[in-house]
């Protein structure tokens, strides 16, 4: 690294000239972490020492301007978790120029003093420029790349390094060693036996892949097939698959994790054997389209699997149902339940760039959304991505408990979501709060179904249960 007053504007003009996502500035959006080449066994696994980022990382840290916007947007740095963005990137700053960060003058890891790290290219990144603390506080949000004018790609930084940590020292903190033990085992992050994935949808007599030729939606149910609050969305978007007579099916007891946890806990390997093996899965089978409830596996499939040779149209429930809305394939009823607030899944907005579809969705059913003042790309993280609930590095409060507080403020009676990660974390609030929805489920409760016309011989209509 270099000095000098003019330091940033040269360093930031040869950044954003080879920066290593150039779509971005297409208008586009390029979200999905790189892939390591694991076949070669002389490439590093990670980052383990400040000389190992690629060079237009080390230009991009070497472009930061201090500005704070990256921690002010930070909610582990809200929350009190060891973990500044800011301070992050100039730590890798301070570790090529062989220095400490004695002279940082700004905000320090929350609970962490300043003075007490330094190092050189050539050493170890944890424990010397950071601890392994502040890499596990990250929830992969994106909301400091979203905010940095530079467009410094932090989060992909915070991965690179947690891979050296689980792919060489297998030093994933608290219950990440099972994570990811019980993924390769049973291909579910939480263990349970791989024969239970469809015990939730026992009664509703779905299609499975295997059994048909060709579908147009091929329904990717998600690890949500295990968690009995989760379930209830699942079977109130089957309820509305079915309502809009959408040819679908589901893969069934083939259908495997995704992979984002393992990736995001920077475990690459089973990600990429999760992934490889889902996409020999989907290479059976004809659809149109896979839609799923799930922003993390939605952001994965479409984003993370093409590398791999899984190139498919990939949609978020609430952008189908949107699409069915409008074209007239739902008779719902005007809802009644309540004000709404809509809380925005960071892998489905920061991500994905989806903030409109769900609000089409809650619009068509007569409910005006009493918006958060952080919403949309501003939107507060529930704290559920990345791994953090897994890694649970403490703070002095908790993530959920901060997104709660920005709901209370709008006054609304029910927070519709969109996310199984989000679901949990909110409903994990333990003080009194509002109801927590699903979209699907809001869709579901104001489902009417159609006057059948009156005919002597008509049979009455089959009922769904749901």
């Amino acid at each position: 690294t270099w000095g000098g007053p003019m330091k940033h504007a040269f360093a930031g003009a040869l950044h954003l000239a080879w920066h290593r996502r150039a779509e971005r500035f297409g208008g586009g959006r390029s979200t999905g972490l790189k892939a390591l080449d694991l076949t070669d066994r002389s490439a590093p696994l990670g980052v383990e020492k400040p000389k190992d980022f690629t060079w237009n990382q080390l230009l991009g840290f070497d472009a930061c301007v201090q500005c704070g916007k990256c921690e002010a947007a930070c909610p582990a740095f809200a929350a009190g978790q060891p973990l500044n963005p800011k301070k992050l990137i100039q730590d890798m700053v301070v570790g090529l120029a062989g220095g400490t960060d004695a002279h940082f003058a700004g905000s320090p890891y929350p609970g962490k003093p300043i003075g007490e790290h330094g190092g050189n290219p050539h050493q170890p990144i944890v424990n010397g420029l950071v601890d392994a603390e502040t890499l596990w506080s990250c929830t992969t949000c994106r909301a400091c790349v979203e905010e940095c004018p530079m467009m410094i790609e932090h989060v992909d930084a915070i991965v690179d390094m947690r891979r050296f940590l689980t792919l060489e020292k297998g030093a994933t903190p608290n219950n990440g060693a099972q994570v990811l033990d019980n993924l390769i085992a049973t291909d579910n992050p939480g263990g349970f036996a791989p024969g239970g994935r469809m015990n939730w949808a026992a009664d509703l007599n779905l299609n499975v892949m295997r059994d048909t030729p060709s579908v147009d939606v091929l329904f990717w149910v998600g690890d949500g097939a295990f968690d009995m609050r989760n379930q209830r969305t699942l079977r109130a978007f089957v309820k509305v698959l079915k309502a809009a007579k959408v040819s679908f099916a589901v893969l069934g007891l083939e259908e495997r994790d995704s992979g984002d946890v393992a990736r995001r806990l920077g475990d690459e390997a089973t990600f990429q054997a999760l992934a490889k093996r889902n996409i020999q899965t989907l290479a059976q089978y004809r659809f149109k389209r896979i839609v799923t409830c799930d922003p993390h596996s939605f952001h994965v499939l479409k984003n993370e699997y093409p590398a791999f040779g899984g190139e498919y149209l990939v949609q978020h429930h609430s952008t189908y149902m949107a699409e069915l809305l409008a074209a007239g394939q739902l008779n719902v009823s005007a809802d009644t339940g309540g004000s709404v607030t809509y809380h925005d899944p960071c892998y489905l907005g920061r991500y994905n760039g989806e903030y409109e579809a769900p609000r089409a969705v809650l619009r068509a059913l007569g409910i005006e959304v009493k918006e958060m003042q952080r919403s949309g790309f501003r939107s507060r993280c529930c704290g559920g991505g990345g791994g953090a609930p897994i890694t649970d590095i403490p703070g002095k409060q908790r993530i959920p408990d901060m997104r709660m507080d920005d709901i209370r403020e709008t006054g609304a009676e029910r927070v519709a979501v969109g996310c199984p990660q989000c679901t949990a974390m909110l409903e994990g609030v333990v003080e009194p709060r509002p109801l927590i929805k699903d979209i699907a489920e809001l869709v579901a409760d104001a489902l009417v179904e159609p006057a059948a016309p009156v005919k002597a011989t008509q049979r009455a209509p089959e009922e769904v249960i749901a």
